[in-house]
């Protein structure tokens, strides 16, 4: 899990764009008989004006110590006994009732990011009243083909022989299997945009997706690669849009770039096919791309097979571990992850454990403030919380 900084909450705050569709959306579904949920609160701003809308209650879920700025947030303006904060996974935790609203900005550059999918169908089956308000309702997501040639060279020309005066195909290959933010223009387009998805939150139930789109070149062009990015409807009504020809949010845009360039004319069609599958922490993206002749749409100028599983290096024996067939062994290193874990139902204080854990592995651990910290990250990373949400007045 991705953790902000408070300077990057800062600059979501700073955000206007953002901040502005929001609270027009709050200020639409929330009243003095609201219970409001804001998942991933960060440091609060949407919990404390949710206070400030007239909500009767509000809890405030972030797994991150940023919650801890929140609460002192909560504190200096009067607010933290409308505002109830829960320091955990939402995945993880229960509320005493069902809420009215929820609010949710659980993106990254693309809505599909980590767990974010999954939290949100989660709390909405599980905590929002039938007839309640959901904050986003939907996000559409777009691409366009685009030529952004400076940002094609950062990527690949460190890669290149006539930088490095070596053929490095095998890094070249690993930096065009993955996708990076970028600033983008309506004039680095090469095609009108098309919608190639749209995620439904109301009625979302799989964080995967796979879509195909087709897009036709407008002008004559070199082609670097696909520029994606999302619109959302918070309700209906109030908007919020990161497309190029809009004020950049603070989300960004995302770049997939394609192996190679390619020379495109006006009326070239491009199809491309992707798949985001979401596979452990992360999603693994897959973009199949063609680039037919206007003359002929038969012909191919180029077709492309890309995937951010082919953008890490992977080593034989990572994939041997991987395979089903495997049958593992613990590492030095899983066994004291194991021992700390067990010591943890035992009603031991975390020193005890640590003196416990340096006299099981005395050579793997320099002194007892090693064990000490070795204990504490385990414990902040999976152990329970101190207490849960209270029920609603």
């Amino acid at each position: 899990m991705k953790e902000y900084s408070i300077r990057a909450y800062g600059e979501m705050i700073a955000d206007r764009g953002r901040i502005d569709a929001y609270l027009s959306a709050m200020r639409r579904t929330i009243d003095k008989t609201s219970v409001v949920l804001d998942l991933g609160t960060g440091t609060g701003f949407f919990a404390l004006w949710a206070c400030r809308l007239g909500a009767r209650k509000v809890y405030a879920v972030e797994p991150s110590d940023s919650i801890q700025v929140a609460r002192q947030i909560a504190a200096e303006n009067g607010c933290e006994a409308k505002v109830e904060f829960i320091q955990d996974l939402s995945t993880n935790i229960t509320l005493p009732g069902r809420v009215d609203v929820m609010v949710a900005d659980l993106r990254g550059i693309l809505p599909l990011h980590a767990h974010h999918l999954v939290s949100i169908v989660d709390a909405r089956k599980r905590f929002l009243a039938p007839g309640g308000c959901l904050i986003p309702q939907s996000d559409s997501l777009w691409l366009a083909v685009a030529e952004l040639p400076e940002k094609y060279d950062k990527i690949t020309r460190p890669w290149s022989s006539e930088q490095s005066g070596w053929q490095m195909q095998a890094a070249r290959r690993l930096v065009t299997n993955h996708w990076y933010g970028c600033q983008v223009s309506p004039e680095h387009l090469l095609t009108q945009p098309a919608c190639w998805a749209t995620l439904d939150y109301i009625s979302l139930e799989t964080p995967h997706c796979e879509a195909q789109a087709r897009v036709r070149a407008s002008r004559r062009g070199t082609a670097h690669g696909l520029c994606a990015w999302f619109d959302s409807v918070l309700v209906p009504g109030v908007y919020m849009s990161n497309a190029p020809e809009k004020e950049e949010l603070i989300y960004g845009r995302a770049f997939f770039p394609f192996p190679q360039p390619v020379g495109v004319d006006r009326g070239d069609e491009i199809s491309v096919l992707i798949r985001a599958r979401l596979v452990g922490n992360d999603y693994i993206w897959n973009w199949e791309t063609r680039v037919l002749e206007r003359e002929n749409l038969r012909r191919a100028k180029a077709h492309f097979r890309q995937s951010t599983f082919h953008g890490t290096p992977v080593s034989l024996d990572s994939l041997r571990r991987r395979s089903a067939e495997h049958v593992p062994k613990l590492s030095p290193e899983g066994q004291m992850v194991r021992f700390v874990l067990d010591s943890m139902d035992t009603h031991l204080s975390n020193s005890q454990i640590a003196h416990r854990l340096f006299d099981r592995f005395p050579s793997r651990l320099s002194d007892l403030d090693a064990a000490q910290g070795y204990v504490n990250d385990l414990v902040v990373q999976f152990g329970l919380p101190d207490s849960g949400p209270k029920p609603v007045p």
